[in-house]
């Protein structure tokens, strides 16, 4: 069966499933954006999500990601969500929607320095390592909240949110406790007397545990290979 032929059904039992998920925690589903991250689609692939209705995709590589940007018509919105070098933020500027992998001052001050330079507003996330893992980018959860708020005097940047990814094993309930955690965080910046709080977003969610991250208060979630990948894969 081809991409476009077999795309649709699979978009129904991904949705059927974030819907489930929102119910049992009492949410409205349409809360919920799904990103949908091309990391491992072909053009097809990515054709035939757009043809399905989907305008929110993701990338991990800035690289992979231009001739995608080039490939799709101009409503759809771009999110850049794997780790972004200091020496590629000029290529992602006026290209990506949303920013998900801001980790460190340094990254933050160049955004805003380049941002400024070229009249532009830049939406980041907030990343954090909820985990603990080493093998993981972003602030330590305990710093998250001072750098947030030191970013919020930054111009040129726009902090839409936080992010986290879940463990790398453990299954999906092994995630619940990092969202947990990162839900808090937002909870407690939204509580600070301060005009540009409460963040609206919270990107967590991949394909293996989308749906505890819908219980526990995701906006954003990032889903590739359960949209795009062969069944068995």
């Amino acid at each position: 069966m081809s991409a476009a032929a077999e795309f649709p059904a699979r978009l129904a039992a991904l949705r059927a499933r974030i819907a489930a998920a929102a119910a049992r925690a009492g949410r409205d589903p349409r809360g919920l954006r799904l990103v949908a991250v091309t990391k491992s689609a072909s053009a097809p692939q990515v054709a035939a999500a757009y043809a399905a209705g989907l305008r929110e995709f993701g990338e991990n590589r800035v690289q992979d990601a231009l001739p995608k940007l080039d490939a799709l018509p101009a409503d759809v919105v771009w999110h850049l969500v794997g780790h972004l070098q200091s020496n590629k933020v000029n290529k992602v500027l006026g290209r990506f929607d949303l920013i998900h992998s801001l980790d460190s001052w340094e990254l933050a001050e160049r955004l805003a320095e380049k941002s400024r330079e070229r009249e532009l507003a830049t939406a980041v996330l907030v990343q954090v390592n909820c985990s603990g893992e080493a093998s993981k980018s972003g602030l330590a959860p305990g710093e998250t909240e001072d750098f947030v708020l030191s970013l919020l005097a930054l111009p040129g940047l726009v902090v839409r949110g936080l992010m986290t990814m879940g463990p790398l094993a453990g299954g999906p309930e092994a995630a619940r406790a990092s969202f947990r955690q990162l839900a808090a965080l937002r909870a407690r910046l939204a509580a600070r007397d301060h005009a540009r709080l409460p963040l609206a977003e919270l990107s967590m969610g991949m394909s293996e545990d989308f749906e505890v991250a819908v219980e526990e208060g995701a906006t954003l979630l990032r889903v590739g290979r359960a949209l795009f990948d062969s069944p068995g894969a």
